[in-house]
């Protein structure tokens, strides 16, 4: 883990922004992690969670698929987290509430 390369710090997310994880290449192996971003906090603020949105499209349906939104405080392998799966082979937008990690990234696993 991860395939990408890691930016210190990651690129950051802002309310209506669009990220790839992964983007136009062949279906990553298993076990593969794509890039992770950061949600960062507004000054001054308490920490707040946010809403996800993330979406899987396939230019080929696969026959199987396991892709985790999974999401930590920090960069470090052993905390990330599973927040939410996608099983669709014909791919899919979902929405995550109330995300308190600020560091999310999209893995596959048993694909």
């Amino acid at each position: 883990m991860p395939t990408y390369s890691n930016a210190t710090p990651p690129l950051s997310l802002f309310p209506g922004d669009v990220g790839f994880s992964f983007n136009a290449e062949t279906f990553p192996a298993d076990g593969t992690a794509g890039a992770q971003f950061a949600i960062p906090e507004p000054a001054g603020l308490a920490d707040q969670t946010h809403a996800v949105r993330w979406q899987t499209i396939f230019g080929t349906a696969p026959t199987a698929i396991n892709i985790r939104l999974q999401g930590a405080a920090a960069d470090v392998d052993a905390e990330y987290a599973d927040l939410d799966t996608s099983t669709a082979a014909t791919g899919e937008a979902r929405t995550v509430t109330g995300v308190s990690s600020t560091i999310p990234t999209a893995s596959t696993s048993g694909a």
